[in-house]
């Protein structure tokens, strides 16, 4: 049953974002109308919920103990880095990861540590979304999902694929309340870096767009490995 998810998924993925470009500066954004609302109660979601929390565990928890818990869930969800370095074909990253993913494992105290990084073998980020993005996949409409953010018809279509097929919870016997709840330490982890960020988004003329632009730009920077073509970067001006 899974695997037919997952091959459905991919095929839906590749028939809605097969057709599109891979410009930050003029986006695929037909939902706008739709894709606005959402935006303006996902930050209404994060001004009461998220970021509050997310506050308050920098000011309960030290910074050594939040590392640690960063490292853990980073190296946890690693599994799905090395898979898709294989379905990208970089197959001698994916040894490094490999290596990096079982000696954080071991050595790192089930990932609490991280001697992979000491001795070089460094964090990628690789996920299903790039994997498409890599084999020639156009973005499609930008989009903006509930609670979850911007996303893409592609990235959507990533994030579904490696939710239910190269994630390690995919796998175990978790029931609802604890899948959510691992979604909530993830959400928490991942809203405190951009906390100093906060005054940058409120000296946006436009909100919406300025986190549209950085969403697919930074997408596009990860799809091509920070080497993204020019063509793709720079705006097109009128004749």
């Amino acid at each position: 049953m899974k695997t037919a998810l997952i091959g459905l998924t991919l095929g839906l993925g590749l028939v809605l974002a097969g057709c599109a470009h891979n410009s930050p500066y003029e986006p695929a954004d037909p939902l706008e109308r739709i894709n606005r609302p959402i935006y303006a109660f996902n930050i209404k979601a994060d001004q009461y919920v998220l970021r509050p929390v997310a506050r308050s565990y920098v000011k309960v928890v030290p910074a050594p103990a939040r590392t640690g818990v960063s490292n853990f869930i980073s190296n946890f969800f690693y599994p799905t880095v090395v898979v898709n370095d294989l379905l990208q074909g970089k197959f001698g990253q994916s040894g490094r990861d490999l290596t990096r993913f079982a000696m954080n494992s071991t050595f790192g105290l089930a990932g609490f540590l991280d001697p992979a990084s000491k001795v070089g073998l460094m964090r990628n980020d690789e996920d299903f979304g790039q994997t498409l993005g890599r084999w020639g996949v156009g973005e499609g409409w930008y989009l903006m999902i509930p609670i979850l953010g911007p996303s893409s018809n592609r990235d959507l279509i990533g994030w579904g694929v490696d939710t239910f097929g190269t994630e390690p919870t995919a796998y175990m016997d978790l029931d609802l309340k604890e899948k959510l709840e691992v979604a909530a330490v993830r959400a928490v982890d991942a809203r405190v870096p951009l906390l100093s960020l906060d005054h940058l988004l409120k000296q946006q003329l436009d909100p919406y767009v300025f986190v549209r632009t950085a969403y697919l730009q930074n997408r596009l920077n990860k799809v091509y490995d920070g080497h993204p073509p020019e063509k793709l970067m720079e705006p097109e001006l009128p004749e």
